[in-house]
C-alpha cells in the first residue's frame, strides 16, 4: 500500500514539474518570438492610461486658461461700459451747467442726452443765434465727440 502511495506521489510530482517547465517554456517562446506577455500588456495599458491622464490635464489647463481670458475680457468690457456711462453723465452735467451760465439759454428747457460722447440737444431756442450758441457751448465740453442740435427756434411773441 505504501508503494502504491509512493508511486502516485511520484507521478503527481512529475506531472507538476512538467507543467511548470511547460509554462516556463511558453514564456521563453513568447519572449523569443517578440509576442507581448500579460506583464507587457499591463505595462502598456498603464502607459496608455498615464498618457490619457496627461492629455486630459492639458485639456483642462487649456480650458481653464481660456475661461480666465474670457472672464478678464468680460470684466474689461463691463468696466469700459461703466466708465463710458460715467463719462457720458459727466458730459451731460457739464453741458447743462454751461447752458445755465448763458443768459439767453439759462431760462430754457433744453434736454441734453449723451451717448458715447455724442451730445443731442432737444428743446427750443429763442432765436437762431441762441441755437448756435448752444451747439458751441456743448462742443467746447471735454469729451464731446459731436453735437446733434435738434433745438427748434420759437420766437417769444
Amino acid at each position: 500500500m505504501k508503494t502504491k502511495q509512493t508511486m502516485t506521489m511520484t507521478a503527481v510530482s512529475v506531472l507538476l514539474a512538467s507543467l511548470a517547465l511547460a509554462g516556463c517554456g511558453k514564456r521563453e517562446d513568447a519572449v523569443v518570438q517578440n509576442q507581448p506577455t500579460a506583464a507587457d500588456s499591463a505595462a502598456q495599458a498603464s502607459r496608455d492610461a498615464a498618457d490619457s491622464t496627461k492629455q486630459a490635464a492639458n485639456d483642462v489647463k487649456d480650458a481653464t486658461r481660456q475661461a480666465a481670458n474670457d472672464v478678464k475680457d468680460a470684466t474689461r468690457s463691463a468696466a469700459d461700459q461703466a466708465s463710458n456711462k460715467v463719462a457720458d453723465a459727466l458730459i451731460t452735467t457739464t453741458v447743462n451747467a454751461e447752458l445755465a451760465k448763458d443768459p439767453k439759454l439759462s431760462s430754457l428747457r433744453i434736454n441734453v442726452d449723451t451717448e458715447g460722447g455724442r451730445v443731442a440737444l432737444r428743446g427750443t431756442a429763442p432765436d437762431q443765434a441762441a441755437k448756435e450758441r448752444a451747439s458751441q457751448l456743448a462742443s467746447a465740453v471735454k469729451g464731446v465727440v459731436s453735437v446733434d442740435n435738434q433745438l427748434t427756434v420759437e420766437a417769444k411773441g
